[in-house]
């Protein structure tokens, strides 16, 4: 183990902003890179842990951060290439951990996160499949018709792939038509349409 080591993951960390997660080939603008995947779900699985009474929030937070750094070798592969290509995630992410200070304490996360056995590792998978659903209502949002297409599949995810209630009611809200991916602003009280000078 040594700092070089260390640096050097750093390095490939930050080359997954470089990567988009492979779906952006469905006609898809602006789909987040596995950088910007990796932290949502890190806030994701915050929020489920904490209706879940999860305590393990620092693993939870860990195995967000490792559960897809080896699609920095390996690619990230969709729902339709997966049915073609074999991927040695565990090789990727062994390597790319080999040597440094956090190596052995985040392989030992990524693969109790493959394992799906503790509360922690669901939590985190639900987070994963939950951040695709939001991703798919913001692409709706802007126009993209695939969120439509996908909405039968993404209905077969929520009702038999969740492992938390709590996932699994929050994937029942992302869905509903009540809610939008902009209410955030648009129903904010403060803004100027709800308190300030455009208040009708």
């Amino acid at each position: 183990m040594s700092l070089q080591n260390d640096l050097d993951l750093l390095y490939e960390l930050g080359a997954l902003r470089l990567l988009d997660r492979q779906w952006v080939r469905f006609h898809l603008q602006g789909v987040a890179n596995l950088t910007e995947h990796h932290y949502r779900v890190a806030w994701i699985a915050m929020i489920l842990a904490k209706h879940e009474k999860a305590t393990a929030t620092d693993t939870i937070i860990k195995m967000a951060l490792v559960h897809d750094i080896g699609e920095s070798r390996t690619g990230d592969v969709d729902y339709l290439a997966r049915q073609y290509v074999e991927r040695n995630e565990h090789k990727a992410v062994r390597d790319m951990l080999l040597k440094t200070s956090l190596g052995k304490e985040m392989l030992a996360l990524w693969e109790e996160y493959e394992a799906r056995e503790s509360l922690e590792a669901k939590i985190v998978k639900d987070a994963d499949n939950l951040d695709v659903d939001l991703d798919l209502r913001e692409q709706g949002a802007r126009g993209n018709e695939l969120k439509k297409l996908w909405t039968t599949q993404r209905k077969f995810v929520g009702d038999n792939k969740l492992y938390t209630k709590t996932a699994q009611k929050l994937h029942k809200l992302i869905w509903s038509d009540a809610h939008s991916p902009h209410d955030w602003h648009i129903k904010a009280p403060q803004n100027r349409l709800n308190s300030g000078d455009w208040k009708q």
